[in-house]
């Protein structure tokens, strides 16, 4: 049996089915954990399957098992990840989010279609492949501490014991048809940045009457960014923003308090420490010197992610006998973050991205905007690849 072309017809067949779970998906998102009714969907659609699977692992996650011919040889996992974002959608299409405020914005639609979609072409395969594929629908990718992390300490990679796993992440910046792999160090860790600056507010015309939070708070931004850029090794790449600064003040009037919130991304552990501490002297030393007290918090999150040398330059060359070389193309490192990253400190990973934009009938917005979408040929490749993927590493 010719296993790729019959991966390339299904999905050809399936197309319009992808289409169908998707868009039912992104009218009925959900907030992290909050996914309740996401995986009553997918136990649904597993169950139509015939898939064995376990819910609520790790809060409302779905464990399933495809076994193929001599099940206990080897196991392999496939994993996607199903919340949404708080962000208001503002495409007009007839599958626009219906839950005010929330919105697939980062693609994990995209991501739950696909795998649903390997797992249902893969399980018409199993007698055509050796080993077991597991299928981890997971939630809560967008906040710490991670989905992953909390269906790792519920044994989601034991049981049995998994020795590699693969997971897809839509890709806005590539166009459709292709798809793009980075071994090695790939993607930042984050960190959470909470700082509350609290002084004496008053008037506006009398700032010698307070402690001048606004000031202090405004020094702490500036300042931050020397840590980056006096501090850090330049070959390292690191980043601090702070994306929201917010004190109830108005045109004459001065706050008691300022808060701020904000990010630290890197690769390196030692320098991710070590930042931690600068930063902690740093608002801490400001808030002193101008008499004001502050209070910091950094909420600590995913580490980097890693992706096996090995494994990933092996799905590099089986992803272009299945795409064509043409379609398969290196990418450099990102400074975005990804729970998939506590799967790569545990067994060989490999995270790739799927393109999804269509350029020429206007789908490019990023990720994380209220007008992202994907060009929904793109489940075909990403549904196909996963599959293909997912046999390759049994061997077959």
């Amino acid at each position: 049996m010719d296993i790729k072309a019959y991966i390339q017809e299904r999905v050809e067949e399936l197309e319009s089915e992808f289409v169908k779970l998707r868009r039912h998906l992104h009218v009925h998102p959900e907030l992290s954990f909050e996914e309740e009714n996401t995986m009553n969907f997918i136990s649904e659609q597993l169950n139509q399957m015939d898939i064995p699977h376990e819910t609520n692992v790790g809060g409302f996650g779905v464990v399933g098992l495809i076994k193929g011919k001599n099940p206990d040889s080897k196991t392999i996992a496939l994993r996607a990840d199903m919340d949404a974002l708080p962000i208001q959608e503002q495409n007009d299409t007839d599958y626009i989010s219906q839950k005010p405020g929330v919105m697939h914005a980062c693609g994990h639609d995209v991501h739950t279609t696909n795998l649903l979609g390997a797992a249902r072409i893969l399980q018409e395969l199993k007698e055509h492949f050796e080993g077991t594929i597991k299928l981890i629908f997971q939630p809560a990718e967008e906040k710490i501490p991670g989905g992953a992390s909390m269906m790792i300490k519920e044994g989601v990679m034991e049981n049995p014991h998994v020795s590699t796993i693969i997971g897809q992440h839509v890709f806005p910046e590539m166009e459709v048809g292709k798809v793009g792999f980075k071994a090695g160090t790939y993607m930042a860790s984050t960190d959470e940045i909470y700082i509350t600056v609290k002084g004496k507010g008053g008037h506006g015309a009398l700032p010698n009457t307070t402690v001048d939070t606004v000031l202090v708070a405004s020094h702490i931004v500036v300042a931050l960014q020397q840590i980056v850029s006096r501090r850090a090794n330049p070959l390292m790449p690191s980043v601090i923003t702070i994306g929201k600064f917010m004190g109830e003040g108005a045109t004459n009037i001065i706050p008691n308090e300022v808060k701020l919130e904000g990010t630290l991304r890197t690769f390196d552990e030692l320098w991710r420490l070590q930042a931690k501490q600068l930063i902690k002297d740093l608002v801490e030393g400001i808030g002193r010197s101008m008499g004001a007290e502050v209070d910091l918090r950094i909420k600590h999150g995913y580490p980097a992610l890693e992706n096996n040398e090995d494994l990933t330059h092996q799905a590099i060359e089986w992803a272009q006998m299945y795409l064509g070389e043409e379609n398969v193309e290196l990418i450099p490192l990102r400074m975005t973050a990804e729970d998939f990253a506590y799967y790569t400190q545990l067994v060989p990973a490999c995270f790739y991205r799927l393109g999804t934009s269509n350029r020429s009938a206007g789908i490019s917005s990023p990720l994380h905007t209220p007008t992202f979408d994907i060009d929904e040929s793109a489940m075909k490749i990403g549904v196909g690849l996963m599959t293909w993927l997912a046999i390759k590493q049994l061997g077959n």
